[in-house]
């Protein structure tokens, strides 16, 4: 079965990063030889005075293919995991859900939406995942607020349209031109397409930029690209770019 498996809040200003907790969840389960895991996205929330975070608040989520009988022990590792390694001072947080088996998910996208634009609530995201079955939301120290994100990076990861991968394209140096063809060949990239959706022929051309990041764009790992003012050369965006995905 494929699950979601989602984390916020397990680092501090002074060390710790929700990305690399994240990563070392799909070692270890890869590691156990409980499933495969795919591509972990990195998915911004609001930024406001009254809501305690780091440096960006954002919640990370990746997907995996697991044995059922393995469900419960994840469940179990990972909380353990995240309450041993989580930074001093932070609030982890942990969803994890089953694909098909949540009953409403226009309501869990819904709500990850809301948590870009107002501030929510523990008990509003526990209230929401009892109502539409989420497998599991729990925390694991702190003041727990790490659920709140949690759930909605699995909200928002379901939109197949929403989030960073994590990790940097390696390709040619900054500054190189390549194909598409080259691109597609050379890593995880599925698409290469223009901020206004035109996808990319196989044999036009990508200047590249000084750090190539991919984006979830219906249910595709994309690169994106564009083109200056006046200019007819693609070149791959810039980090300001990317911001708002």
């Amino acid at each position: 079965m494929r699950i979601y498996v989602a984390i916020d809040d397990t680092d501090s200003i002074e060390e710790g990063s929700t990305g690399e907790s994240a990563n070392r969840i799909i070692r270890m389960i890869e590691k156990r030889q409980w499933g495969n895991c795919q591509g972990l996205t990195r998915h911004q929330l609001l930024l406001h005075p009254d809501i305690p975070y780091t440096s960006h608040n954002s919640a990370m989520c990746f997907t995996a293919d697991i044995e059922a009988d393995y469900l419960d022990l994840l469940i179990k590792e990972a909380g353990e995991f995240l309450e041993l390694d989580s930074a001093p001072g932070s609030d982890p947080g942990l969803c994890i859900a089953v694909e098909g088996h949540i009953q409403d998910e226009r309501k869990l996208i819904n709500y990850g939406y809301e948590a870009k634009k107002r501030v929510i609530t523990k008990e509003e995201a526990y209230q929401l995942a009892r109502e539409i079955g989420v497998v599991h939301l729990s925390e694991h120290g702190g003041t727990g607020i790490g659920v709140i994100g949690a759930l909605a990076g699995v909200g928002l990861r379901l939109t197949n349209n929403d989030g960073r991968f994590q990790g940097k394209l390696v390709l040619k140096a900054p500054g190189s031109t390549i194909t598409v063809t080259e691109i597609l060949s050379s890593g995880p990239t599925e698409i290469v397409q223009s901020l206004d959706s035109y996808a990319l022929g196989e044999e036009e051309e990508v200047r590249l930029g000084d750090k190539l990041k991919t984006v979830l764009l219906n249910g595709k790992r994309t690169l994106l690209v564009y083109q200056q003012e006046g200019s007819t050369k693609w070149e791959t965006c810039t980090r300001a770019q990317l911001e708002k995905y």
